[in-house]
């Protein structure tokens, strides 16, 4: 035999050739993709941004109408009211006096209607894994409060610098009143829609039971001024206590005795507890409902 076909003499097995290395991959490049971060920031951000072209892009004027509506409210109660009386129940600017009246209602009413139709709005985009009930909430409540709060700043800066009020703002009594309105609106508004989502009457009977809210909410009256019984009746409402701390936010002399943040601060989160329970459990179901 040939000497290049015996076996070595050491015994081993000859070794394999060895192949050449691959080329090394960058860091970045070579390690596994990683997860998407955040997901339910870039959730509620997309939620926003739909939210923002559905209800002030298609219209002409867009946010100019969040402006105008208070404006409308508060210019005709001024010429009504000043109309029949010399002066408002508060001071002595109508325009100031019902501004700290409707501004904090709007801010409760509208943040409550928006949390309470999310589902049925964000049905399409609820429909994928990584967006859930709570984006819509916190989408539709971070939108609408903040659309709230510019118009509210803006129409009580032009109400101070255009008009004599005689009122000196306490920022932190009327920052109070507004985070009071915000934590009300998100407790009403979470059970609203899981029970506006779930009972189709439900929509239409809260819609009859609010309407006069904005009477007995003391938006253009003041709590002090209402007669017995009606008066014990009227406390039990929390918007009483929060347009009370808005106003004595502006007015140092009105003391607003019977204003109770406790009372407003059980009111919002009991709500809001059943809410976030009810739709946690329940909300895949209610959007096969819809």
């Amino acid at each position: 035999m040939k000497d290049d076909v015996l076996p070595p003499l050491s015994g081993r097995p000859p070794r394999a050739p060895s192949l050449p290395r691959p080329p090394r991959l960058p860091h970045s490049v070579a390690r596994a993709p990683a997860k998407r971060r955040f997901p339910s920031a870039r959730a509620i951000f997309a939620l926003i941004l739909r939210e923002m072209s559905a209800s002030y892009g298609r219209s002409p004027g867009g946010y100019l109408w969040a402006i105008l509506e208070p404006v409308a409210g508060i210019a005709l109660l001024t010429f009504i009211f000043s109309a029949a009386f010399r002066s408002p129940p508060l001071g002595i600017s109508f325009p100031i006096f019902y501004a700290t009246g409707m501004l904090p209602f709007l801010l409760f009413n509208s943040t409550t209607n928006k949390i309470g139709s999310c589902l049925r709005y964000s049905k399409q985009l609820l429909a994928y894994p990584t967006v859930t009930f709570a984006d819509a909430v916190i989408a539709r409540t971070l939108l609408t409060v903040t659309t709230q709060l510019m118009v509210s700043y803006l129409l009580l800066s032009m109400s101070l610098l255009l008009f004599d009020t005689l009122t000196s703002l306490n920022l932190a009594i009327v920052l109070q009143g507004y985070a009071l309105a915000v934590l009300l609106a998100i407790g009403v508004g979470t059970l609203n829609c899981y029970f506006t989502t779930r009972f189709d009457i439900y929509g239409h009977a809260w819609a009859i039971l609010t309407r006069p809210l904005f009477i007995i909410s003391g938006v253009f009256i003041l709590y002090d001024g209402i007669p017995e019984p009606f008066k014990s009746w009227l406390w039990w409402n929390p918007l009483i206590h929060v347009i009370g701390l808005v106003r004595r936010g502006f007015y140092p002399n009105y003391d607003a005795a019977y204003v109770s943040v406790t009372y407003v601060l059980v009111f919002s989160l009991i709500p809001l507890a059943f809410g976030l329970v009810l739709l946690r459990r329940n909300y895949r179901d209610l959007l096969d409902r819809l």
